[in-house]
């Protein structure tokens, strides 16, 4: 995969990137040993960026990336020896209790990285991410002093926002020391395509797409009988009894979103093969079509299995999608999706 970077952004990383929140809890059970063979297979297919969060498992994430960080080092040899370093972003604020704005705090924050600094085995992290935290945290001058202050000493190189809503991104986007902004976007998510990136470009920030195939919705294998584990958050926040709702399926309803994947699945063209020489899918389609957004530097799919990780990698070398694809992509979600998230998010 050809990197990408962003101005603010003191590293490059691949276009397709791995999320790793299945790798620590809410969506269903994976393995230690099953979340190393997705982490080595995104590694050996070119995936350069990793990202997790404190809260996904408890740190439980974390500690296995970093578990497999330390076992590729030792059996490649010294990091800086391979073709291609890995950063890691993760997040921190979700485990406030109580969530407000009061706790994102100076001493919060290095409590906060001093924890996921010891659970990845860094001295320094790569990229730390406030994680979608109460609205008045994002305008705060507090906010970004203390974030200063972590780069000053030594604990982040950078530091950047995932957030709910555009304005949020907005907000985050004008500040000038935040090198990030991850927020959802994909093909039932279109908003941040009006001034979100736009925004992010003219700045120099990268923008880190997530949940980018509606929490499964895109892979265009789902039907309107399918279930989910008790333990999975598309069954127990379904309705955001958990958290905002917008994180389980993209904020669509599952039975708008079923219907509408299956118009997305027509466009994969017949007898189409990706790098890997096997047929291109749905999920490989919805990816290259945020790939071709301007100011997207990675898009960041989760993957439970080796196989999910390779398919999703492959997906950086489609061909852009063609005109065609690309309007009929925006018809399927101005005639049965935005009425039910663009005004929301």
């Amino acid at each position: 995969m050809t990197p990408r970077t962003a101005p603010r952004l003191p590293f490059s990383v691949s276009p397709v990137s791995l999320g790793c929140w299945q790798l620590g809890a809410d969506w269903g059970e994976v393995s230690e040993e099953s979340a190393h063979g997705v982490l080595a297979a995104a590694a050996d297919a070119g995936v350069t960026f990793f990202d997790t969060a404190d809260v996904y498992g408890d740190g439980r994430s974390e500690r296995i990336i970093g578990s497999f960080l330390a076992a590729r080092a030792a059996s490649d040899g010294e990091a800086e020896a391979r073709p291609e370093a890995i950063h890691v972003a993760t997040k921190m604020g979700r485990r406030a209790d109580p969530h407000v704005a009061g706790a994102y705090t100076l001493d919060a924050f290095r409590a906060w990285t001093d924890r996921s600094r010891t659970n990845l085995g860094v001295d320094t992290l790569d990229l730390v991410q406030l994680h979608c935290p109460p609205t008045e945290v994002f305008a705060a001058d507090a906010t970004y002093d203390a974030l200063d202050t972590l780069v000053s000493e030594g604990r982040i190189s950078a530091y950047g926002v995932s957030v709910e809503t555009c304005e949020e991104a907005l907000t985050a986007i004008a500040r000038p020391g935040v090198a990030s902004v991850q927020i959802i976007l994909n093909a039932f998510r279109r908003k941040p395509l009006d001034e979100v990136l736009p925004a992010a470009v003219a700045a120099g920030v990268a923008i880190i797409a997530r949940v980018p195939l509606a929490s499964g919705l895109l892979s265009g294998r789902y039907d309107e009988h399918t279930t989910f584990a008790a333990n999975d958050h598309r069954t127990f926040n379904r309705n955001g009894e958990a958290f905002d709702v917008g994180e389980t399926f993209a904020g669509v309803p599952f039975d708008v979103g079923v219907a509408a994947a299956r118009e997305i699945s027509a466009l994969v063209p017949d007898g189409a093969l990706d790098r890997d020489g096997s047929p291109v899918t749905t999920s490989q389609l919805a990816l290259r079509w945020i790939l071709d957004q301007p100011g997207v530097t990675t898009v960041i799919p989760g993957a439970r299995t080796a196989a999910q990780a390779r398919s999703n990698a492959a997906a950086a070398d489609l061909a852009p999608l063609t005109k065609e694809q690309s309007a009929r992509f925006a018809e399927i979600y101005d005639a049965s999706v935005r009425p039910h998230v663009h005004a929301r998010w």
